[in-house]
């Protein structure tokens, strides 16, 4: 039996990288999913290849951070569905900002897409969740809630903010079933981690020693966080919730206080 058959699962940012990681495991999971992303180009492409394959998946273009975009997209998909079994609030953006020069306008939009939006899909989410007396919702934080470098303000703060949003909603919702748990990827191989390189005055020799200091001496893939994400969305994990999981390659025991 597969983890996951039959759940009805929504994936925001999941056009590429660790969301559309995710969206491959739980379609391979047997879920039925439904993802949402800014890029309607790229989200539309990787529903039509889906799709070819016959597999149940739904693309919907959304900014997380309005609210209306967020009820439509859930609505939609409760409505098509019948039900909403598991979140996954995985949108997010990276932050290179000085804090004596950042903008108000800036700082709004990065804890808007890095915090608010995980808060207002959780919003949506939870009615058909508590209707049903179940549900998951896994938000991916990151390595920088617990340990960050120089340079990345304020997307440290931003992803601590979700932790504790994670620690709230597994309190008050744990209760009538609802389980919420947080996975925190170290460096990955993705576009916002190649981002991140790109903006070092020697990429190749930044990489070389960000890989000599991760324990297992390598970068995760976006599909070895999807397999945890999938487990903690699934019945697996049925007595877990209100934690963070790291997949950092052992960055973070190396570093633990």
């Amino acid at each position: 039996m597969k983890r996951l058959a039959g759940k009805v699962a929504f994936v925001t940012g999941g056009a590429r990288g660790i969301g559309r990681a995710v969206v491959e495991k739980f379609v391979a999971e047997g879920a039925l999913v439904a993802f949402a992303d800014l890029d309607e180009a790229e989200g539309g492409a990787t529903e039509s290849v889906w799709r070819a394959t016959g597999a149940p998946v739904r693309f919907v273009r959304a900014d997380v951070t309005v609210e209306n975009d967020v009820r439509r997209a859930l609505y939609g998909v409760v409505q098509e569905y019948g039900a909403l079994d598991v979140l996954v609030n995985n949108a997010g953006i990276n932050a290179y900002f000085d804090a004596d020069a950042m903008s108000e306008a800036e700082w709004d939009q990065v804890f808007a897409v890095d915090l608010k939006g995980a808060w207002l899909c959780a919003k949506h989410a939870l009615p058909p969740m508590k209707t049903a007396g179940q549900g998951s919702i896994v938000n991916i934080a990151s390595i920088h809630a617990t340990l960050t470098i120089a340079g990345m303000f304020p997307y440290a703060a931003a992803k601590s903010g979700l932790l504790g949003l994670t620690r709230s909603l597994a309190l008050d919702y744990g209760p009538i079933g609802i389980r919420v748990n947080a996975v925190s990827p170290g460096y990955t191989r993705t576009r916002l981690v190649d981002e991140w390189m790109s903006r070092q005055p020697d990429p190749a020799q930044t990489e070389r020693a960000t890989l000599a200091h991760l324990p297992l001496r390598r970068m995760a893939t976006p599909a070895e966080v999807a397999n945890v994400v999938a487990f903690l969305a699934s019945d697996e994990a049925s007595a877990i919730t209100g934690a963070n999981v790291a997949v950092d390659g052992g960055l973070g025991a190396m570093f633990a206080a």
